[in-house]
Order: structure tokens, then C-alpha cells, then sequence
């Protein structure tokens, strides 16, 4: 497992620095293997593509053949993960197992999170059997930030609140499905969802013995249609300077963690991504 450090609201340039190691190794792997580090070539800021209400994108396949097959990508979980790393878990607590996670549950301020309704959907998979087992009865923790860009548990303002945060159990096809909100963009990092991967519900809920820790992207003329709804004013000035081909944490490849997005900005959007373990 990576060490958890990532460019958060207020500290982004330090999470970079912590992240570097992490991004070197990934890369003498590649080199060792042979494979190109050559990213795939996407939207950039200058190139942006506006989706209609109804499109969907289709920028990147949430399946993986059995010929080209790997564990999902290693990554930081970042300096705001709250599965009891930096002091605070929340995995821990009761209430945590859920689907829904726009709401603080327990002793929380008990607050809401808004935004454009996500839902989120992870398919986690045998990386040694060809991608074509799925992990039944593994576990999935995810977290993200909230339309302002803040973290529940961390950032000011929201230090009472655990919205934005889940666990839950594969079910016989290997997936787990959370309901939430669209992340905004904050200063500094391409909009994203931290999740961690456990082999059982057990091992999750007793925050030990994580098997994989990685990230989501979302497509860019995803993100141009959702930050323009109201919210999420912020968000359209921090997108404009960043680009996935410049992101500390996918420029070094960003295809296998680029979820597939059905949906509207005005209906909500599912964001999709098969997780090869």
C-alpha cells in the first residue's frame, strides 16, 4: 500500500511532494515492463467538448478484456482518507456500511451534501484470473470531497460532518454502488473519488489490511456540464487550469482509472469502472 498523502483544498503542493515517490515507482514499473508511457491522448482545457443534457460519455470502457488485463492503478489516498491512518476513521463507526452517502450519519452535525445526484458503481475483479473473475464478498470504502471542494471530518466547516464517505460489501457480480453527488474541482487536482479496496467487509470495517488504493477521474465534458449548473461556481475557475494530462496523480496514465459516465447534468450521472485486483 502507498503512502496516503494527496494535494487536498489547502494543501495541495504538499501532497505533491509526498506523491512524487509514489508517481516514480509507478513509472520504473512501466519502464521494467515495457510498456509506453505515453498517455492517451484527451480533452484538454483548450479542447473542451460541452456535452449536451442528455449525452453520455463514453470516453473510457469500464470492462477489461482478459487480454489486457492489470491491477488498478496504486495511488495515494491522500491526507484526508479517514480510515484511522491520520488519527481520524471513520470506518469504524456504525453507519458507515451504507449505500447512500450524501448524509452524515451517528453523532455527526447530521448535514447534507448538494450537488448534481451521482451515483457511483465499482465492479472489482480477479486481475489473476483475466479480469473475468468477479471478487465477490470483498469490501470497497469510498470518499470525496463535496461541491465546495471540502472534505467532511477535515476541512473547515465540515470537521462535525461524515457525508461523502461509505462502505460496502461485492455483491455475486463483484460490485458495490454508492448514491452521492457530483465532486467539485478544487485548486490544484483533477475531480476525482478515492476509494480503497478490502478483502472482506470485516478487514473494511476494522480499517486493516487494504489490498488496493486508487482513484476515479471523471471525464472533462462531464465536469464542464456539471460545474455549470448552479453550486458550483468555484469549480469552473479551478477546472479551467488543470488538464488529466497535467494532473500530479493521471498524467502518468489515466486510462484504466477514467470512468465510463451515463446520464445528464439536469438527471444526475452514474459513473462506472471495473477495479482489476
Amino acid at each position: 500500500m502507498n503512502g496516503r498523502h494527496d494535494e487536498g483544498p489547502h494543501e495541495h503542493d504538499r501532497g505533491l511532494s509526498y506523491d512524487l515517490p509514489v508517481l516514480a515507482r509507478r513509472r520504473m514499473i512501466r519502464l521494467m515492463a515495457g510498456a509506453s508511457l505515453i498517455p492517451l491522448v484527451g480533452c484538454t482545457t483548450e479542447e473542451k467538448t460541452t456535452a449536451s443534457p442528455s449525452s453520455s460519455s463514453t470516453s473510457s470502457s469500464s470492462s477489461a478484456s482478459s487480454a489486457d488485463c492489470a491491477e488498478i492503478p496504486e495511488e495515494t489516498a491522500g491526507p484526508f482518507p479517514g480510515d484511522g491512518s491520520n488519527g481520524v476513521n471513520v470506518l469504524k463507526e456504525s453507519g458507515v456500511v451504507r449505500s447512500d452517502i450524501t448524509k452524515s450519519f451517528g453523532d455527526s452535525a447530521g448535514g447534507t451534501a448538494e450537488g448534481v445526484p451521482l451515483t457511483i458503481t465499482l465492479t472489482v475483479v480477479d486481475a489473476a484470473s483475466g479480469c473475468g473473475t468477479p471478487k465477490r464478498g470483498a469490501a470497497v470504502y469510498v470518499w470525496h470531497c463535496d461541491r465546495d471542494g471540502a472534505y467532511s471530518l477535515y476541512s473547515e466547516g465540515v470537521t462535525e460532518e461524515n457525508y461523502l464517505r461509505g462502505v460496502q460489501e461485492t455483491d455475486e457480480k463483484g460490485q458495490v454502488t454508492f448514491t452521492s453527488i457530483f465532486p467539485g474541482c478544487y485548486s490544484g487536482r483533477w475531480p476525482h473519488v478515492h476509494f480503497e479496496v478490502y478483502g472482506s467487509l470485516a478487514d473494511a470495517t476494522a480499517a486493516t489490511s487494504i489490498t488496493n488504493t486508487s482513484q476515479l477521474a471523471f471525464p472533462e465534458d462531464v465536469c464542464d456540464a456539471v460545474y455549470a449548473t448552479d453550486g458550483y461556481g468555484d469549480s469552473v475557475r479551478n477546472l479551467s487550469s488543470l488538464s488529466l494530462e497535467d494532473d500530479g496523480i493521471f498524467s502518468d496514465g489515466h486510462e484504466r482509472q477514467l470512468a465510463t459516465m451515463t446520464g445528464s447534468a439536469g438527471d444526475g450521472y452514474t459513473a462506472a469502472l471495473t477495479v482489476p485486483v
